[in-house]
């Protein structure tokens, strides 16, 4: 089918790796990996120009093993440490990212390819955990009151202890966030780590793991390894005393029924087809820069990044039209600076399921209204940020997930139709609402089945919220990142409770229908001047 888009501007290619990734420094990260001297290697290349960029050790289950019996050892010593040192380690650990985010950027481009300005989000997620469970962190896991069963007669505690040895599994598309974030929130727990992150993109992880040390960290209590899920996935779980999983669905499930095989806990981000809902009374212009920044950065390859656009039928040319504009207009490249745009795919599987979705859409007759095509011309996983109409169910693009540059644009009459189109998927992770009426947008987005929804934003709203619990609902995953459960979910709680002279046993001295009437009169006492 012919296209009416045009090509998006190009940025210069870039030299092969940035000045600060010396063999040495690459050398320096991949010693941090948990793996044996002889360990088998494994050479990554970087996104933007398909050059061998690290040569890693690849762990085997008994590395995996050797690793968690270090973090037992060194857990035990870290849930001593009092709340206040972790504390200090966070503080230093936010300061350091800070001060060195040059060097995060340079590895999260050549690691994954996406642009710098996008990389620097992940800075500044990793700079708002760690100051917010510093700041928080103590008065979560603190000794709390409460009510006992006797008023007076009942001294009754809620303790939190660490599950142990926590397990995290992080993915490649945003490798810093999400190899950090999640150690940062266990780590202050008091519990130690085990943690494989993708192979891709490994070396931004151990760059956190590097900086952790550097703020204060024992050397035990937080360790990374190294290889495929087939090979060290079993050893992770048999490990584990909480699983923390970031990734696909189908992965999800299965760990999730490890997981309740070994009756331990499991927190699951998975996939999402996020929808955003312009209503018809939104600010066009503000709502298709939105829609560029809810459906483009990193290349599409973000978890609660919008693949799904309804508009009402009254705003729907207008909105088209400028959000065509601004998509077309965005420039597409490779850049170690802020002048870029869009950058790459990460690995060629993921330009295949792009390329694989756009073709079959039109095939069946969607039409490209920006975008469509991948760009070789620019490296080897590039593809254009792309607006596809008139795409029906018979799509794979229509339910199933993209994870790249690729959004589709649906009319809907009204509000109603709106929230019934987007909730009409297994998905729940992430949407976006826009209207003038905030009170208009909150009361949509309360109507929308996703774990966050954002108004009059993308997803940074509720991403940066960290105060506010994150995560997905049905096959999104479940559990939740940010906020008191973010670090609870890490912790076992303990209820202690001291009975002082008379509980529910009767004394020998009352005869025990005597004591349950005494006891009926109670309750209906402590209901009547309504204490709990």
């Amino acid at each position: 089918m012919a296209t009416d888009h045009v090509t998006a501007p190009p940025a210069a290619r870039p030299s092969p790796l940035p000045a600060s990734l010396t063999p040495a420094r690459i050398e320096r990260l991949a010693n941090l990996v948990s793996a044996s001297p002889d360990a088998a290697r494994v050479t990554t290349t970087a996104p933007y120009t398909g050059v061998p960029l690290a040569d890693l050790p690849v762990s085997t289950p008994a590395d995996v093993e050797d690793a968690f019996a270090r973090a037992r050892i060194a857990q035990r010593t870290w849930s001593a440490t009092p709340l206040s040192e972790r504390k200090k380690i966070l503080l230093r650990l936010h300061d350091l990212v800070l001060a060195r985010q040059e060097e995060a950027l340079d590895l999260m481009q050549a690691e994954n390819g996406k642009t710098r300005r996008d990389a620097f989000l992940e800075v500044v997620d990793i700079a708002l955990v760690s100051r917010y469970y510093a700041r928080n962190g103590a008065r979560y896991l603190a000794p709390k009151r409460r009510r006992g069963a006797f008023p007076l007669l009942t001294h009754t505690t809620e303790l939190r202890h660490p599950k142990g040895v926590v397990s995290i599994i992080s993915p490649w598309n945003y490798p810093l966030s999400m190899a950090a974030s999640d150690a940062i929130a266990a780590l202050m727990a008091g519990n130690a780590v085990v943690q494989k992150p993708d192979t891709q993109t490994a070396l931004t992880a151990l760059w956190s793991l590097e900086l952790m040390r550097e703020a204060g960290l024992p050397s035990g209590v937080w360790q990374m390894v190294i290889g495929r899920g087939s090979s060290i996935g079993g050893a992770l779980m048999a490990g584990a005393d909480y699983m923390m999983f970031t990734g696909s669905t189908a992965s999800g499930r299965k760990i999730a029924r490890d997981a309740g095989q070994r009756l331990i806990g499991s927190s699951l981000e998975l996939g999402g087809k996020n929808a955003m809902l312009v209503l018809d009374d939104a600010d066009i212009e503000k709502a298709a820069e939105g829609a560029v920044a809810a459906c483009f950065p990193s290349a599409g390859q973000l978890c609660v990044s919008i693949e799904r656009l309804y508009v009402a039928e009254s705003v729907h040319d207008q909105f088209v039209a400028a959000f065509v504009a601004r998509a077309r207009s965005l420039k597409v490249g490779a850049a170690y600076d802020f002048s870029v745009d869009v950058g790459s795919l990460t690995t060629a599987a993921q330009l295949k399921t792009v390329t694989d979705h756009v073709d079959d859409a039109v095939a069946k007759g969607a039409r490209v209204l920006a975008g469509g095509k991948a760009r070789p011309d620019l490296g080897p996983l590039f593809y254009e940020p792309t607006i596809l109409a008139d795409v029906t169910p018979d799509m794979t693009l229509c339910e199933h997930e993209t994870f790249g540059p690729v959004v589709s644009i649906y009319p809907v009459r009204d509000d109603n139709e709106a929230v019934a189109r987007a909730n009409a998927t297994p998905y729940g992770l992430n949407a976006s609402v826009w209207s003038r009426s905030a009170s208009r947008g909150r009361a949509v987005a309360a109507r929308l089945h996703a774990g966050t929804v954002n108004v009059n934003e993308a997803f940074a709203a509720a991403w940066g919220s960290v105060d506010a619990p994150m995560g997905g609902m049905g096959d999104s995953g479940l559990g939740r990142r940010h906020g008191a459960e973010g670090i609870l979910k890490y912790t076992e709680a303990q209820n202690i409770a001291h009975q002082r002279v008379q509980g529910f046993t009767p004394p020998k001295s009352i005869p025990p229908e005597t004591w349950a009437a005494l006891l009926t009169t109670g309750l209906k006492v402590l209901k009547a001047i309504g204490t709990r």
